[in-house]
């Protein structure tokens, strides 16, 4: 099963030299059956998106609690797992799924997303508006909205250290 788990570039760095992706309160999120109930006819990539998106505003409130160093950009894990490890929690929300562990092993992320430098400003504002938007408030539902119109950019697992050293450079 791919599970899409939300982090921070510091986060990413900390995973590869660690080799494992930390699992944030033992949440991930994942095509579930909600989610397919909220969207039939969906196909399975446009549901994989829809559940990626849901883990880069998770992202959001990691950036939103994070170090004033922090890159402000989103960052979303995809890792496959056994089904068994990850178990959906509709109750939480449409795409939330219990993570068995503490950690996964970075040899099964399949990619990375992340923003690009470009967005960093639109980021920045959204994470200060998060909860907010998740209340309603129709302004940072806006700003949020201008964070999401930047798509993330698909890596590589094996292309996140290049990455990362570009970051610093």
């Amino acid at each position: 099963m791919r599970i899409y788990l939300p982090g921070t570039v510091s986060g990413v760095r900390a995973a590869l030299a660690a080799g494992a992706v930390p699992v944030r309160s033992g949440v991930g999120f994942a095509v579930t059956g909600s989610l397919r109930a909220e969207y039939p006819g969906w196909s399975e990539e446009e549901l994989e998106y829809l559940a990626m998106l849901d883990a880069s505003r998770a992202s959001l409130r990691l950036l939103a609690a994070a170090d004033p160093d922090e890159p402000s950009l989103r960052v979303v894990v995809a890792a496959d797992v056994d089904e068994s490890q990850a178990i959906a929690r509709p109750e939480r929300d449409r795409a939330v799924v219990a993570v068995g562990g503490d950690a996964v092993p970075w040899k099964r992320v399949v990619s990375v997303h992340l923003d690009g430098a470009d967005a960093a400003g639109a980021v920045r504002a959204a994470a200060a508006v998060i909860d907010a938007a998740d209340l309603g408030d129709p302004d940072a539902e806006f700003t949020l909205g201008s964070a999401e119109d930047f798509d993330l950019a698909w890596y590589a697992p094996g292309e996140i250290r290049y990455l990362l050293a570009e970051l610093d450079g």
